[in-house]
């Protein structure tokens, strides 16, 4: 088995309505459950909007230091993510295949190293 990451940039979301993302919501939390189901899942949720609600930690000066606010100011950030455990790269083709359709956004995927 391998694990993939299935992620979102905040930016290819697009606009929409309020009806239009509360109509995508139980399209996700249905393919969550049938990735829970298939014995797939291990992890999936979207993140804060605001990356001024998010924090930096960083250690490379030798001294570890806090920092309220994304670690690079950027206009594209990563907006949510799935993590699934599959046998194979074309079972993480479809659980992504299936995220995108229920989200309606485009999704990106990595496989974790060994």
């Amino acid at each position: 088995m391998s694990r993939y990451l299935i992620y979102f940039n905040q930016a290819w979301v697009g606009e929409h309505s309020g009806a239009w993302f509360a109509a995508r919501g139980p399209l996700a939390r249905a393919v969550v459950d049938e990735m829970k189901a298939a014995g797939a899942y291990v992890f999936a949720g979207g993140l804060e909007e605001d990356p001024q609600d998010a924090f930096s930690a960083d250690a490379t000066s030798g001294t570890l230091t806090f920092t309220d606010g994304p670690y690079v100011r950027h206009p594209q950030f990563l907006g949510g993510f799935t993590v699934v455990d599959v046998a194979d790269e074309q079972a993480a083709r479809q659980w992504a295949g299936k995220v995108a359709e229920a989200c309606g956004w485009p999704q990106e995927v990595r496989r974790f190293k060994s």
